[in-house]
């Protein structure tokens, strides 16, 4: 394997490379063997064990990372075959517990728009001004090794002393004396949480999944979601699934797609399925008889539906979602009941009458429905006795919000490498009740943009920047590469306000967003 194989591996997002390949072939490769053939030549003591690959617990993504870092910096030998099945077992045996990915799930599920926050502002400092903070909450080391680790840092890149947040301050003696000690008990290799879930039997993921989602920019859909094991006979393959999906959304558009999918440390789906002719990429948690997570285009990982999924034939009936997840008093509405398993008759909150039921089968129930005034504020819906679901009765809304607040989009395309990357926008709508404010969800709105300060103004942002659809709230950037109409030929970067504008009983409310549009990202690790 090349360098710029190994480069575009690492730059590449991680499911695709993780799951990419040929399943017979992985599975006939002795990874213990391979460990003792490949990585003892520079890791192994004097009695034969890898003592510094035995103290790290890592995702499959942060594995990836480090197996792909000694092919490209240390020229180590792997096919592409070894590397997945590599990666496969270390994250199988050791990997992280769902209590341990929980508060850092969004960086692998690729939302880049979210804003960090950490209690430590030492550690924010310290630690998450060159890459996410995530990266550091998923991964598990001895203390030993975090004290390895602020060497390699140092060694790796001898310039970040001199960087911003290092020149003006002791940084090695910081990282040594403080953060490492700080993160060997916050983040130990041997906690609980791994302990525990050693000890638990992976959940059943072949079947039928009825799966609920929504995606910025088209709006709420519901599927089926079928796993197959790829080869029944090879005890090797239990972990590998081929997933067809049939659904559709809420405008009648209808879905369909094939692919397939790896389970790592018995939860995590990596999945690659392509739906109508585009390609994406699956990264999910399973909790049981449900999983929870995103599904994002594979070349623009900014365009991505949340997930919620719950097994046919469990033996545990949910109720996952309504769609829509909200209901205006006096207006007939056609609402979807997503769930898995669902018998017995929909039972809506009192203020809520059904007009006609129009679909039903065991993963969803179609209605026509109207609430009063009665029904005002959040409730969960029933079917034969099981509760879930949010839907909110409102009458008007109090307010609305832009979400993300915050959003990065980013110039691409014009014959470069890097593609463009949009920025998607929804206005969430809240009103007030008897139990006060509450949030109603997903509204339609009316989109603009605007300069978001006399900079913006007098740089002409608004001209060169991009534009965003009215309908949509979907936000497209300019081409890359200098322009010479700007003030000195500078890129079509800029800093705009994103409005958008909500109908509501004859008046209109306002909300406003930031939206910072850059250059390319050409450093794109699988965790950012």
């Amino acid at each position: 394997m090349n360098r710029k194989s190994i480069a575009k591996t690492l730059g590449g997002l991680a499911v695709l490379t993780l799951l990419a390949g040929n399943a017979s072939a992985q599975n006939r490769i002795n990874v213990p063997n391979l460990m003792a053939e490949r990585c003892s030549i520079c890791h192994a003591d004097e009695l034969g064990r890898l003592p510094r690959i035995q103290a790290q617990r890592k995702t499959p993504e942060g594995w990836l990372m480090t197996v792909v870092r000694m092919q490209r910096s240390h020229e180590l030998r792997l096919t592409d075959d070894e590397r997945r099945a590599l990666v496969k077992h270390l994250a199988d045996t050791q990997g992280l517990a769902p209590a341990e990915t929980a508060p850092a799930r969004y960086v692998l599920e690729r939302r880049l728009n979210t804003v960090e926050s950490f209690p430590s502002q030492q550690f924010t400092e310290m630690c998450a001004r060159c890459h996410s903070g995530a990266r550091v909450v998923l991964q598990r080391r001895t203390a030993t090794e975090w004290e390895r680790l602020v060497h390699f840092h140092l060694g790796q890149f001898p310039t970040l002393e001199y960087q911003a947040l290092g020149r003006d301050r002791d940084w090695f003696n910081i990282a040594l004396k403080e953060i490492a000690p700080a993160l060997a008990k916050d983040f130990a290799y041997g906690d609980d949480a791994w302990q525990k879930w050693k000890l638990v039997k992976p959940a059943p993921v072949e079947g039928q999944w009825v799966v609920s989602g929504h995606l910025p920019g088209k709006g709420d859909f519901n599927a089926t979601l079928t796993a197959t094991l790829k080869d029944a006979q090879d005890a090797n393959a239990k972990d590998q699934y081929t997933l067809t999906l049939a659904g559709s959304y809420a405008d009648g558009e209808k879905l369909s797609g094939q692919g397939s999918a790896v389970i790592y440390t018995g939860y995590e789906w990596r999945g690659k399925v392509t739906i109508n002719g585009v390609a994406y990429r699956q990264v999910f948690a399973i909790e049981g008889d449900t999983l929870r997570g995103r599904q994002f285009v594979a070349e623009h990982d900014e365009i991505g539906a949340d997930i919620v999924a719950a097994r046919q034939g469990s033996g545990t009936s949910h109720v996952l979602a309504v769609q829509p997840a909200w209901l205006k008093t006096g207006a007939k509405t056609r609402l979807t009941i997503v769930g898995n398993d669902l018998a017995g008759e929909p039972e809506l909150p009192a203020g809520i009458k059904v007009l006609k039921v129009l679909e039903r089968t065991p993963g969803r129930i179609v209605v026509n429905a109207i609430a009063d005034r009665q029904a005002l504020g959040t409730h969960k819906v029933k079917v034969g006795g099981v509760e879930g679901g949010d839907l909110a009765v409102f009458d008007k809304l109090a307010r609305v919000e832009v979400v993300p607040p915050y959003a990065v989009a980013r110039v691409g395309g014009d014959g470069g490498s890097r593609p463009k990357v949009e920025a998607r926008f929804e206005a969430l709508g809240w009103a007030t009740g008897p139990q006060g404010e509450y949030r109603v969800g997903v509204v339609p709105a009316k989109w603009s943009v605007a300069p978001f300060n006399e900079d913006a103004r007098r740089d002409r942002d608004l001209e060169f920047a991009g534009s965003i659809d009215g309908k949509s709230g979907v936000f497209t950037t300019n081409n890359a590469g200098l322009n010479p109409k700007r003030h000195l030929s500078t890129n079509n970067a800029g800093n705009l306000t994103v409005v958008a504008s909500v109908a509501n009983g004859g008046k209109a409310l306002n909300a406003q967003g930031q939206l910072i549009v850059t250059v390319q990202r050409w450093n794109d690790p699988p965790i950012p």
